[in-house]
């Protein structure tokens, strides 16, 4: 059944806790504003209008309804009283599906939307599972219409023959992250000469980053590479960004050759400037699900090296020879070593083989014609 075989717009109901803190406000935003308004009618619910990104959302013009999505599930009395409550707020709304943008393992939201009728729907980012949110995922998942997964692990060691899983992947707006050449601003503001090279990774700041394996796979580098130096950008505020400011901060050799930009809203003007990017993830806890910040970096045709892990293993399928072993700081180094030895055109001719990748496979257009074909799928069972 194809989307344009229905004669009904069918209205989604995005909902995710903000648009501040939530790293998932920018993907869910980008589907909504893309997806085909003659068959589809998005609508969003969160719990309030703070951070600078919100400001992008009221601008697109969809309706926003700000609601207490979340319950606390003790005691039990409560919860199913505070559910059969929000219950009652998305019937006021009135969507044909749901759609949850919470990466958390919360199972409230989707009793609600059960009580009052509505079809529910969740994507899973994290590869979180096990562990103290166990039963919370496995009620989430019990209670959900429908399953979106971002990589194909998620799908072999969470859901294994579940039918309501739907496989598919995160794209990316290619045009947004094209690489716009003579970007000598963002040179200037930071100090960077001319004659500079950079390698490049953005993340929130967070041990499972894996953060301090890159820098000291570039430390290895530094001296033969007097050229290079390593650009972080990402949210450097949290205790593990912290530390690693101050280690870094101590070691004179590398006095002004790695930079921490902190988190900045244009991440397009950094990857500009910039020949390699790395995803150093390590392969424990949360992991990576769908990174999108490397496809973001191919959009902009950068060499991509990412450690071997779920979910970027799946981005760099075509290119194992640029994934190392998480953890492995020699394995890492060595894989920079070889393209940071290369001359500049070499590097660039390279990163269009990325670019020609994302263009072909992910794209945002192939994200948002697959899910338009799942809400389909969902409204029709």
């Amino acid at each position: 059944m194809s989307v344009e075989n229905n004669s009904k717009i069918i209205k989604i109901l995005f909902t995710i806790p903000n648009f501040d803190t939530a790293g998932s406000g920018i993907p869910l935003l980008k589907i909504a504003q893309k997806l085909d308004r003659e068959f589809f009618t998005p609508e969003i619910a969160c719990l309030h209008g703070k951070g600078h990104l919100f400001q992008d959302v009221k601008e697109s013009g969809i309706k926003v309804h700000f609601v207490d999505l979340y319950i606390n599930a003790r005691p039990i009395y409560r919860m199913l009283w505070g559910c059969f409550q929000l219950s009652r707020v998305f019937k006021r709304i009135n969507p044909d599906l749901i759609h949850s943008y919470n990466y958390a393992a919360d199972y409230t939201e989707p009793l609600a939307a059960k009580m009052a009728g509505i079809k529910w729907v969740y994507t899973k980012k994290s590869m979180s599972w096990r562990g103290p949110s166990y039963r919370g995922w496995k009620l989430r998942s019990w209670f959900a219409d429908g399953i979106i997964c971002q990589n194909t692990e998620m799908v072999r060691t969470f859901f294994p023959s579940w039918e309501k899983v739907k496989l598919i992947p995160i794209g990316v707006d290619v045009d947004e992250y094209k690489n716009k050449s003579g970007n000598t601003d963002i040179k200037n503001q930071w100090g960077i000469s001319e004659n500079t090279r950079l390698v490049i990774s953005v993340a929130n700041l967070v041990p499972v980053k894996g953060i301090e394996i890159l820098i000291g796979a570039f430390e290895l580098l530094s001296n033969n590479h007097p050229d290079w130096k390593l650009i972080i950008v990402g949210n450097d505020t949290t205790e593990y960004g912290l530390k690693l400011k101050k280690n870094v901060s101590k070691k004179r050799h590398l006095k002004g050759k790695i930079i921490f930009t902190g988190k900045q809203k244009s991440v397009r003007d950094f990857l500009d400037i910039s020949e390699i990017y790395v995803q150093p993830t390590l392969n424990k806890g949360r992991k990576e699900g769908a990174p999108i910040s490397i496809l973001e970096a191919m959009a902009n045709g950068k060499i991509i090296i990412g450690s071997n892990i779920s979910g970027i293993c799946d981005q760099l399928e075509p290119f194992p020879e640029h994934l190392f072993k998480a953890g492995n700081l020699a394995k890492l180094s060595n894989k920079m070593k070889k393209f940071m030895s290369n001359d500049r055109k070499t590097n660039k001719m390279l990163g269009e083989k990325f670019f020609d990748h994302v263009k072909d496979y992910h794209h945002l257009s192939n994200e948002r014609k697959k899910l338009g074909y799942f809400y389909q799928e969902m409204i029709s069972k």
